[in-house]
């Protein structure tokens, strides 16, 4: 039941972007924060899910000195809890095992401590690989209110709310680090909402935000009254830190809301962007370099990439051969000049006639095939990588979900480098999100938009001689990669059967590609790689 205690308590919601692996690091942001927002009269700051490692830590969880690094770290966080309580992930270690676990410090002392109970196994995710599951809840009296704490799984999960609602808990806290993906928000705010709804119980979920290699954590904090009420919506894809007042039967916001960023262009382009510029700086790149052909992937790719570190840190390549169109070289020049980047023009002619050259004995008597066409984006991999290695920008390869599913693109071609910013946004996706970022600002070329899609390696070549139409391929590759559908199933669903087993067994065969790609940001419920692992070598046939 909850407490017959009046007296306002102020929390404040720490959304922050947290270094993985740099405990030391994250220790200071989370003792900086907690005086700033004792300064600002809070009595409780609360952080995300394993914010002292930042997360996922992956093996790092498994070095020898996990353990002595976690404990002088909480030592700093103890000290900094004098005046405020402060709440914070971290993992730690007793005989029984590794424990992913959420704390309480308050001046100076620990006064609660829980281990995650649900360790989610799926998707993006694998903890079970490290941790321990706990099994008891953790209520704690702070300032008069009984207060519980939760991490991230728990909450998708009946038991745990329910055990502390059971043991007293008027407020719970819900530590997280739940990644993006399009449609995530909404099922957040409906679990928490239905969670407040049922055991009336206010509900402050706190996430962290930025990019980790191929995952983007969005942020958007909230905090759920005891009715169900969103009182506090926290921006996304931005850190933050915003305050509620608790005073043991109403929640309210003391900062301001935002609207909830729901499936929108908007919040997927905002996702792609924070992915690439937490990639680069965080691994300190100087800034990044590509391939920038006049057609619609890479120049959505160049916006995306000046969008998140300035013009100043972004070089654009035009690498022309015979099949290049005076529109293509014209367009990205265009778009180079309006973006304000370092552009560079180098025909690969020449080095693509020595190549021809030294293998003439090798291709005698045999016909020109899709071998020249490989050789050609190989030529430019090759440019572009020595120009990374020369000046130290990444190579930001430009390929969208739709080409790494089917095999439609080239090893140590277009898929030298080091990020792919549209790895796991489709081609239709990629023409709506172009769409969006002109109505920011007129970037791309609108013929470069409107005209269909061609790698220019052969005379008069566009994608849909070798594909279906886009429209058509997206929603078979949805069906099957996301929805695990069966190839009947999809045919039943209203696609040519012709299609459908084309399309799949180009999506089993090329398994070995997508291996070598380089990681991109990840923005649907099931991405190529961490999401999706497939055997290689395997007899799976299509079908049921």
């Amino acid at each position: 039941m909850p407490t017959t205690n009046n007296s306002p308590m102020r929390i404040a919601l720490a959304q922050q972007n947290f270094l993985v692996g740099d405990i030391e690091g994250n220790a200071a942001i989370i003792a900086g924060q907690a005086r700033k927002a004792a300064a600002d009269g809070n009595q409780l700051i609360v952080f995300s899910e394993l914010a002292l490692t930042g997360y996922p830590p992956e093996d790092l969880l498994l070095r020898p000195s996990l353990q002595l690094r976690v404990e002088a770290a909480l030592q700093q966080v103890a000290e900094a809890s004098a005046g405020i309580a402060i709440a914070i992930g971290y993992p730690w270690r007793t005989e029984g095992g590794l424990y992913n676990c959420a704390g309480i410090w308050s001046d100076g002392k620990q006064i609660a401590h829980y281990a995650k109970q649900h360790l989610p196994n799926y998707q993006v995710f694998d903890e079970e690989r490290y941790f321990t599951a706990g099994s008891q809840p953790c209520v704690v009296e702070l300032h008069g209110h009984k207060v519980a704490l939760t991490v991230c799984e728990d909450v998708w999960h009946p038991g745990p709310v329910e055990q502390a609602a059971a043991a007293g808990a008027e407020l719970i806290l819900n530590l997280n680090a739940s990644p993006f993906h399009l449609g995530k928000q909404s099922e957040r705010a409906e679990h928490l909402q239905n969670h407040a709804r049922r055991h009336k119980v206010a509900l402050l979920y706190v996430n962290q935000v930025g990019g980790q290699d191929e995952l983007v954590f969005d942020g958007a904090s909230f905090a759920v009254s005891a009715s169900g009420e969103k009182v506090l919506q926290m921006a996304a894809y931005e850190e933050a830190l915003a305050c509620v007042e608790w005073n043991g039967s109403d929640l309210t916001a003391i900062s301001d809301s935002f609207d909830a960023h729901e499936d929108t262009l908007e919040s997927l382009y905002q996702a792609l962007v924070l992915g690439v510029r937490d990639y680069v700086n965080k691994n300190r790149f100087k800034g990044v370099l590509l391939g920038l052909s006049g057609g619609i992937d890479s120049a959505l790719t160049l916006a995306i990439a000046v969008d998140a570190l300035g013009a100043d840190r972004v070089k654009a390549v035009m690498m022309p051969f015979t099949y290049t169109s005076g529109m293509s070289k014209e367009d990205a020049a265009e778009q180079a000049e309006i973006m304000g980047v370092i552009y560079r023009s180098i025909s690969i002619e020449p080095m693509y006639r020595e190549f021809m050259a030294a293998l003439a004995p090798e291709f005698e008597g045999m016909s020109v095939d899709t071998t020249e066409e490989n050789l050609q984006s190989r030529c430019r991999g090759v440019l572009l990588m020595a120009m990374s290695n020369k000046t130290g920008y990444m190579v930001l390869t430009t390929g969208n979900k739709s080409e790494m599913a089917v095999g439609y693109a080239t090893l140590y071609g277009d898929m030298a480098g080091g990020y792919g910013a549209l790895k796991d946004v489709y081609k239709t996706k990629v023409f709506a999100l172009a769409e969006y970022r002109n109505t920011i600002s007129p970037v791309i070329p609108q013929r470069v938009i409107d005209r269909p899609p061609s790698a220019e390696l052969a005379p008069d070549q566009v994608d849909e001689d070798s594909l279906p139409p886009y429209p058509v391929l997206d929603t078979i590759l949805e069906s099957y990669i996301e929805q695990d559908m069966s190839a009947e199933a999809i045919i039943a669903a209203g696609f040519a059967r012709e299609d459908v087993m084309r399309v799949i067994r180009l999506v089993d065969v090329n398994e070995y590609k997508r291996r070598q790609a380089p990681i991109g940001v990840r923005v649907t419920p099931r991405g190529f790689g961490r999401d999706r692992r497939y055997p290689v070598t395997n007899g799976w046939k299509a079908g049921i």
